[in-house]
């Protein structure tokens, strides 16, 4: 999308050129300092009863006296922030659905000094409602799109602006990515597609890739990895992706993400309704490769390490079944009672790689439990770290972003139901407090160095009638990359 920041003062973005203009209304009450003709024109929709200053109230009205732009969308974000302002924009752009725009200016009046936050979120707003999903529906009529955003920002506030634009367009570029991968079938994007696309964005902006495939993942002893991935046709696929944008001394931080391209749930099969679904299980895997190329956009000083063990867990007489017992590539022994609990066996063998960068931190980010879902919902992420200070980072890099997480315990105790009678570890507990005794599986793997866990189950897609990727947590991963810059 091309998106741009135009110095225009207050008391004249009614000379706006656009296919419409979008005015974001903050508080209660005009500016003194607008526009006449829009003053006129927010009091006029505010008397007939058309508009009012509840969060979200949005309002179209065609040839708006005085205002260059033929459509004039009034939007109400009520008390002025950036998660307001986001929502009053989506609210906003609602009403051009279906109608022959391409471009589209927004202004926000009412929210003091501008803040990057606020441009950031208007800009990634308008590419969300921009995207559309096309790969396998070639044949689909098109629907009219925005392809252009101009925000309007007075002088003082320029500095901010094009730093909110710089960001929204990064974030945008990372999530459109996380969502286009998550959203093709399993029979598009599968591993080798995966590695396919780090190697384009290696080729594109200087990455240094590496794929490795079944023989060099059996070279490095990753049997657990191994295991989930005998029973697809599929080839396994572990990527390894590097951005260098500081000294060599400076350790990196590494972001590892769950590549499982469909998951039946292996010998221990999943119920037949929703399964369709379960191609969004890499949706860690499309978030750090998201969070990548929304890196390579913003080129911070840091450097950067990307890790995906991708594979397909399949049922097949060569599956792995309930009961056997694998060695991981830590040494650890693991018996794995159910094979629907296979991300964290992919991800642990991960884990133990990512010692080889010495790194200052790993995060892992997985769509791994459903006790996540009904414990967090659709809102946060679920969030686990080894120390507050990481922890703290990753929650406000979430607040940040409006990619909000949640803290999530991992006291000793939860280890106790990861106990065997035959191996070193169970890969499963009881049904109670699942997505933490998935996390302290993950935390015996993860004992060399500062460690994070995102669950993102419930927030790496939607289901029902708006079925499809989310591109979260790109937004939380970027804004949290940046604080690591040192």
């Amino acid at each position: 999308m091309d998106a741009r920041i135009q110095s225009v003062s207050i008391d004249k973005w009614a000379s706006a050129t656009a296919d419409a203009l979008l005015v974001v209304l903050g508080g209660d009450g005009v500016p003194a300092s607008m526009d006449a003709a829009l003053a006129n024109a927010v009091k006029s929709a505010v008397k007939l009863g058309d508009f009012d200053w509840k969060t979200g109230k949005a309002l179209m009205i065609v040839g708006a006296a005085g205002v260059k732009a033929p459509r004039l969308i009034l939007a109400a974000a009520g008390k002025p922030s950036a998660k307001s302002a986001r929502a009053a924009v989506v609210a906003g752009l609602a009403q051009l659905k279906g109608r022959n725009v391409a471009h589209v200016a927004i202004a926000f009046a009412g929210f003091g000094a501008l803040s990057e936050q606020i441009v950031e979120q208007g800009v990634l707003a308008t590419r969300d409602s921009a995207y559309l999903y096309q790969h396998t529906k070639p044949s689909a009529p098109k629907d009219p799109r925005v392809s252009r955003v101009t925000v309007l920002v007075d002088k003082a506030d320029l500095k901010a602006a094009k730093a909110g634009l710089a960001l929204g367009q990064a974030v945008g570029e990372g999530v459109e990515l996380a969502r286009e991968l998550a959203n093709r079938p399993g029979n598009y994007c599968t591993p080798t597609h995966l590695a396919d696309c780090a190697r384009d964005l290696g080729r594109k902006h200087g990455l240094k890739v590496e794929v490795l495939d079944k023989k060099a993942v059996e070279r490095l002893g990753m049997g657990s990895f191994l295991a989930v991935a005998q029973g697809g046709d599929e080839p396994l696929r572990f990527i390894v992706a590097r951005y260098d944008g500081a000294p060599r001394t400076q350790a990196p931080v590494v972001l590892v993400g769950k590549g499982i391209t469909f998951d039946t749930g292996g010998i221990s099969l999943k119920p037949g309704a929703e399964m369709d679904e379960m191609k969004f299980d890499m949706g860690g895997a499309a978030s750090v490769l998201g969070a990548l190329r929304a890196v390579v956009e913003l080129k911070p000083k840091l450097n950067l390490v990307v890790l995906i063990p991708a594979c397909e867990n399949m049922p097949s007489g060569k599956a792995v079944k309930p009961g056997d017992v694998v060695t991981s590539m830590s040494g650890q022994t693991i018996e794995i009672l159910n094979t629907d609990a296979e991300g964290r066996l992919i991800l642990c063998d991960a884990l133990t790689y990512a010692e080889r960068f010495k790194p200052r931190m790993v995060v892992d980010v997985a769509t791994l439990t459903g006790a996540c879902v009904i414990a967090l919902g659709g809102v946060r992420s679920g969030m686990y770290a080894s120390d507050d200070e990481l922890a703290q980072a990753l929650s406000t890099a979430g607040e940040t972003a409006l990619d909000p997480c949640w803290r999530m315990p991992l006291d000793d105790e939860y280890d106790e139901g990861l106990k065997s009678n035959f191996a070193d570890v169970a890969n499963v507990g009881s049904r109670a407090g699942g997505s933490i005794t998935a996390a302290m599986f993950l935390k015996r793997f993860a004992k060399a160095y500062r460690w994070g866990h995102l669950d993102i189950a419930g927030t790496a897609w939607k289901g029902g009638a708006a079925k499809g990727a989310t591109g979260r947590p790109v937004g939380l991963l970027t804004h949290f990359l940046l604080s690591q810059v040192v």
